[in-house]
């Protein structure tokens, strides 16, 4: 009953692809896209930096893979020739992206897809196109193994963005600056948001680091921005992507020992089966909360600071 077919036609829903200074990684990644052939492909792409030598070389190397395209595709660019470094380039690169199209895939240079990854994104923004409800559908699944449900998805208040999809309707909602963090923090509303005061805690320390500029990050940007919505993310019950960018030349996730480098990835069961209510999947959250955002906010800080302008857009 609550089933969706699969469909046997070229995937409709345009792709956003990320990229800096990273060619080994974004070959692989641009290789699983070519094996889905969207009808769209745009892509984001930071300059290199005038300080460092022979990454202008790298860029162009990376930059120079997107003229493989050798399916059916159009192609759109969105190159910066300066450095604007991971916040700054990454929101501004989906403004553009949200300017051209209605709802998009994103990846970035270090996020390798499962095939089935695109299908379970495409079908699922048609599918909650206009449920306001939900904020973005996640390739991503952090339970280690642990399965939450019987059903192909369930839903999560954590926004994963290893590879995930989101619609215009939603991305409007993002706030760089974060202004309404102020009214948020002192009227205590993270309290109605989090179940834990360790959570409540670590929250608050992570969204005045990124209101002070302390992390050159665009992420914890988004996630305020579908917590004020009151928004759900849609995660898979089965990991759909990996990142293959952890090690020293990444700007946040150096940690190549991390256990979340390079999890496996696994095929999503077609048609999927839809979850017959639309709630949170709690359990699941709070080990989330416990284990994914388990590090100290002094030591996370200092991962996203310790590179600023780095890596482009590895996390």
């Amino acid at each position: 009953m609550f089933q969706t077919r699969a469909r046997d036609i070229f995937m409709q829903t345009p792709v956003a692809l990320l990229i800096f200074n990273r060619p080994d990684t974004t070959e692989r990644v641009f290789a699983a896209i070519r094996q889905a052939q969207p009808s769209k492909l745009l892509v984001v792409a930071d300059g290199a930096r005038s300080d460092r030598p022979g990454e202008a070389e790298k860029c162009q190397a990376t930059r120079a893979i997107i003229d493989c395209v050798d399916w059916k595709c159009e192609v759109l660019t969105n190159y910066s020739e300066v450095n604007l470094g991971c916040k700054v380039r990454v929101s501004s690169g989906l403004d553009w992206v949200f300017e051209q199209v209605e709802s998009a895939i994103i990846l970035e240079d270090d996020c390798l897809p499962h095939p089935s990854f695109f299908l379970f994104c495409d079908t699922l923004l048609d599918y909650y196109r206009d449920d306001e409800r939900i904020m973005a559908i996640s390739g991503n699944n952090f339970q280690l193994g642990r399965k939450r449900t019987d059903y192909s998805y369930y839903f999560s208040r954590y926004n994963h963005c290893w590879g995930w999809a989101t619609w215009r309707r939603a991305w409007q909602h993002y706030d760089l600056e974060m202004k309404l963090w102020q009214e948020i923090r002192d009227g205590n509303w993270l309290e109605s948001i989090l179940e834990t005061p360790q959570a409540v805690k670590y929250w608050h320390r992570v969204f005045q680091a990124a209101r002070d500029r302390q992390v050159d990050t665009w992420d914890y940007q988004w996630t305020f921005a579908c917590w004020l919505q009151n928004g759900l993310t849609v995660l898979p019950n089965v990991n759909l992507v990996t990142n293959i960018g952890f090690g020293s030349e990444a700007s946040n996730t150096i940690d190549s020992t991390s256990k979340y480098a390079n999890l496996p990835t696994h095929k999503m069961c077609f048609p999927l089966t839809h979850p017959p209510f639309m709630l949170r999947h709690i359990r699941a959250d709070s080990f989330t909360q416990k284990t994914y955002f388990n590090r100290s906010i002094r030591k996370r800080v200092v991962n996203k600071t310790k590179k600023i302008f780095t890596s482009g857009f590895t996390k």
